[in-house]
């Protein structure tokens, strides 16, 4: 069949069982050629090689159909020379196949590059399970099965790729994950997880603010405007980060009614205003304030709405905040304005789950030191070694930003070296996608 990835996600997993398959991959091959499960998804190889913006040497590209849910499952895992590869699982509606596909592989990309500037030894992966139009997915019941199938495909792949939490995908979820495999990670605490990574990724994007004031000689928070775009999990708990600083203002976009109702008595008497907007308004951008946050999804920095910022600084929670991560980024810095990548700043959401494995300590110093102006590894740090070297590269910050994760993403793990490509490997020999 031809243009498969114009196929809607849940027409592909019909196809795929039209095959006689439930699995199906696109791997990297130690001669950098790509190899595919089924000669019958050549146009899947096609795309990922010639026509994706977003395929960039992803080491792997696994797909599965659930058993009993027919939900399409993507696994995407970007590099494994730091590590296995790891980061959320999205549970999202996409229109296309081709939609599906570039939300993984940007950010499983993404995701290596928040792993190598966090300093954590980790490849870069990310999950994703296809929320068909007619899923009755607030179901408890529906839920469970389809993330214990999730799990199990997780299981499946043998350890190449560690799911976590992300958009669509709560803590209960992630239970119901732990169930079917060992390779998970915010988990419940009741379970021995790090449990709600929002407060910790507040604080940290929160911190990247504080670098870039400071690298700009404009001060600290305090007394400073804030407008925000989404106030869930993250940006409540980064409402509460900046009003402990001190802030003048915080304005936030929200849109939820009942979420709006509930901040605006939960922060009845503070210096916050919560407005209710339609889904896909930006207007909260152009709002006059010193820091603008995306907190919501990526995509929101585009050519429409660069012009309309009237912030200096751009720091905001949100994955792939650039629709085109060139084009947009050179057209922020055209305009004297300085963008922390999203990739730098919100790292805490998996630096908080993603060495559960290692237990806990009280006030932990391998949590706190993400959060201070010591370790050279910082957000705050980073931030500042970010800006100046756009600064003196005449380059943008996102493009520096890259610089410093790509280096840094190539270095190998000390003790298991490139141990992902070799389970990868090992898939393709013992035939992975026949034993669904």
């Amino acid at each position: 069949m031809h243009d498969l990835v114009g196929l809607s996600p849940r027409a592909f997993a019909d196809h795929l069982l039209s095959l006689g398959a439930r699995r199906a991959y696109a791997v990297l091959g130690d001669d950098g050629e790509l190899q595919l499960s089924h000669p019958a998804l050549a146009d899947l190889g096609d795309f990922l090689r010639g026509r994706s913006p977003d395929f960039h040497g992803h080491e792997g590209v696994f797909l599965a159909v659930g058993e009993e849910s027919r939900a399409l499952f993507g696994a995407f895992v970007h590099d494994t020379h730091r590590g296995l590869s790891q980061g959320g699982l999205r549970f999202w509606p996409y229109p296309t196949l081709t939609a599906f596909l570039a939300d993984g592989l940007r950010l499983a990309q993404g995701m290596t590059r928040k792993n190598a500037l966090a300093g954590l030894w980790w490849g870069g992966g990310k999950g994703i399970i296809a929320r068909d139009p007619d899923a009755p997915f607030r179901d408890p019941a529906y839920r469970r099965t389809l993330y214990r199938e999730y799990g199990a495909f997780v299981t499946s792949l043998a350890g190449c790729y560690v799911t976590a939490e992300d958009a669509g995908t709560g803590a209960a979820d992630m239970a119901e994950v732990f169930t079917a495999t060992r390779f998970v990670t915010c988990i419940p605490p009741a379970l021995g997880g790090s449990g709600n990574p929002s407060p910790a990724t507040a604080h940290g994007v929160v911190c990247a603010m504080e670098g870039a004031l400071d690298h700009l000689g404009m001060g600290d928070l305090a007394g400073k405007t804030i407008a925000m775009q989404g106030t869930g999990n993250v940006g409540a708990a980064m409402i509460d980060e900046l009003l402990a600083r001190g802030v003048a203002r915080v304005i936030a976009s929200e849109i939820s009614r009942d979420r709006q109702a509930e901040l605006e008595a939960r922060y009845a008497g503070r210096p916050v205003e919560v407005r209710l907007t339609d889904p896909g308004d930006n207007t909260i951008l152009a709002e006059p304030c010193d820091i603008v946050a995306p907190n919501a999804l990526g995509g929101v920095l585009s050519p429409t709405t660069i012009p309309t910022i009237r912030a200096k600084i751009i720091c905001g929670a949100a994955n792939n905040q650039l629709l085109d991560e060139v084009r947009d980024a050179e057209a922020i810095r055209a305009r004297g304005l300085v963008y922390i990548p999203d990739f730098l700043c919100n790292r805490m959401g998996i630096v908080s789950c993603a060495n559960e494995q290692y237990g806990y300590v009280d006030d932990d110093p391998a949590i706190s030191r993400h959060f201070g102006r010591e370790w050279e590894n910082s957000v705050f740090l980073v931030t500042q070694r970010t800006l100046a070297l756009a600064s003196a590269e005449g380059i943008t910050t996102a493009a520096a930003a890259i610089r410093l994760a790509d280096d840094l993403a190539r270095e190998e793990h000390p003790i298991w070296g490139h141990r992902g490509a070799a389970i990868i490997r090992s898939l393709v020999r013992t035939r992975w996608h026949e034993q669904g």
